[in-house]
């Protein structure tokens, strides 16, 4: 028997993982935010992985689109990626995630921080919990 828990769509997020320490190792940090998603787009889509850049995401209001976001990075269309270089991950990148979760039917999003250290955030919005109810979470830093 198995004390692992399995986490939604953790493939998917283990490979954007592995790619977010990949282009760390390489690059360092310092750059800004789109070097750095133009490098886990590229290293995503070498590991033959399906990558979508500067995605659209309408935001509705009583059914209405009233304006939209745009997201970094989608994976496999299960996670959202938002690729950061700040000292450290603020709430208000939280806030963004969600919010992008939230537009989305995606339920599953990372924030990848390229800051002085590596750093990154994995967030989760179950579909069916998208209207008024607080999202779930968890969080790791290297």
């Amino acid at each position: 028997m198995s004390n692992s828990v399995e986490l939604l769509h953790g493939d998917v997020t283990d490979g954007i993982l592995a790619g977010f320490y990949a282009v760390g190792r390489e690059m360092g940090h310092g750059f800004l935010e789109s070097v750095y998603q133009a490098a886990m787009f590229l290293e995503l889509a070498e590991r033959a992985v399906k990558v979508r850049a500067n995605v659209r995401l309408p935001v509705r209001y009583k059914g209405r689109i009233v304006g939209d976001f745009r997201t970094d990075l989608v994976v496999e269309d299960k996670v959202i990626a938002e690729v950061k270089a700040m000292r450290l991950i603020e709430p208000a990148a939280e806030a963004q995630l969600l919010n992008c979760l939230r537009a989305s039917d995606v339920e599953v999003g990372l924030i990848l921080n390229f800051g002085s250290r590596l750093e990154f955030r994995r967030r989760v919005l179950e579909n069916a919990r998208k209207v008024g109810t607080a999202p779930t979470t968890s969080s790791s830093s290297a």
